[in-house]
């Protein structure tokens, strides 16, 4: 009919679904009984930058929305229904959308901007778990969650979260629930700023498949400043983001994000650019088919983790590739082949949640803090 589909366009066509199903919904509970009133994110106040089909919420959306709500319940009490994942651009006023994670975006604002005790987010599954219920069935759920942690999980592979839909919670401080539409008595897990981490040692294994490294090296490195900036300016200008970073004296090793910006895969000829770029200064090798295994959790204890999972690692005879500690000290990266990486989870597993290590190490933590006591031949007792 229109015979065109801009990125403009599409926004407005999708938008009609969120529309559509929030009026039905706020309809049926109408009818049950229960009074609610339907909204369009956009007429409510959602004001978006003008990054169709990947809009962000600008700083004005959280007033506007308070005061409409707050407004509303006032005048006339009744429960918002409210269109996930639209807003309005704030220079076309035009439709938007807020891309991959937007639903879950559209709930933790509107949470921050009302000033919530707490946000839940409702999924298909009993909460955060130990690892995807698809490659390995014995996973179970993690209770508790800091806001870094669910951000980890989220960026390198967990699709339970999307870590922009947390920034909101986050910046207000308020707790987020994930919930089982399924099992709506399963207690989930809550994500807050922090948690007791004492007795925590690995939290989750997430695993993102199919991802590209590459190997640069260049003897230029050697006692030079700026060849990281080159290398990187290069990435920049041709718009990829990167994942993980190792380097040593002579080398960078680096794994690039599969998906982007969140809505699409990288193309062959925008890695070919990359490395015809990056071979102007440096040698560069281009690994494909490789995993990024990352275990979130107490890093406190990464000398525990690190012997654990390469002893595992070892007996299953994998090879890792290439190891980064995030800059957020609750993640360990391991790159391995994409043929190995199933495997390596379910052993991982295995290994730290099943066969009763937990309370191996708490014994051993219990015996090293234990206070030695000496009886002497009168019978007096002495403690050191």
């Amino acid at each position: 009919m229109m015979k065109e589909l801009t990125l403009r366009t599409r926004d407005y066509l999708v938008s009609f679904g969120e529309c559509m199903s929030t009026r039905i919904f706020a309809a049926y509970l109408n009818k049950l009984g229960k009074k609610a009133r339907q909204y369009d994110a956009f007429d409510l106040g959602f004001i978006t930058t003008d990054d169709f089909t990947n809009a962000d919420i600008l700083e004005a959306t959280y007033p506007a929305v308070a005061k409409r709500l707050h407004g509303d319940w006032i005048d006339d009490p009744a429960i918002p229904v409210v269109t996930g994942f639209l807003g309005k651009g704030w220079k076309s006023c035009a439709v938007t959308t807020l891309g991959r994670g937007g639903s879950d975006l559209t709930a933790t604002t509107i949470g921050k901007a009302l000033g919530l005790r707490e946000i839940q987010v409702w999924k298909d599954v009993d909460g955060v778990l130990t690892c995807d219920p698809n490659i390995y069935a014995n996973a179970v759920p993690v209770p508790y969650l800091t806001f870094d942690e669910a951000a980890e999980l989220a960026y390198f592979g967990a699709q339970v979260l999307h870590p922009q839909s947390m920034r909101p919670a986050r910046e207000g401080g308020i707790p987020v629930r994930v919930k089982n539409s399924y099992n709506r008595h399963a207690p989930g897990t809550v994500i807050t700023k922090t948690r007791d981490m004492r007795k925590s040692i690995l939290t989750s294994i997430v695993l993102k498949s199919n991802i590209t490294m590459l190997d640069i090296v260049s003897t230029r490195m050697l006692g030079q400043y700026g060849f990281l900036a080159k290398v990187f300016s290069i990435f920049e200008d041709l718009g990829i983001s990167v994942d993980s970073v190792a380097t040593s004296e002579v080398s960078i090793s680096l794994t690039l994000d599969p998906s982007k910006l969140w809505s699409r895969e990288l193309i062959q000829q925008e890695l070919d650019n990359v490395v015809e770029e990056l071979e102007k200064i440096a040698v560069v090798h281009l690994l494909q088919h490789r995993s990024i295994i990352s275990l979130i959790g107490n890093v406190q204890r990464s000398s525990l983790i690190l012997e654990k999972a390469f002893n595992v690692l070892r007996r299953n005879g994998v090879n890792v590739q290439m190891i980064s500690q995030g800059a957020s000290k609750v993640n360990i990266s391991l790159v391995v082949n994409d043929s190995e990486a199933k495997q390596c989870v379910q052993a991982l597993h295995s290994a730290f949640f099943e066969n009763g290590f937990l309370s191996e190490v708490e014994e051993a933590d219990l015996a090293q803090n234990r206070v030695p006591v000496l009886v002497s031949s009168n019978g007096a007792i002495n403690g050191n």
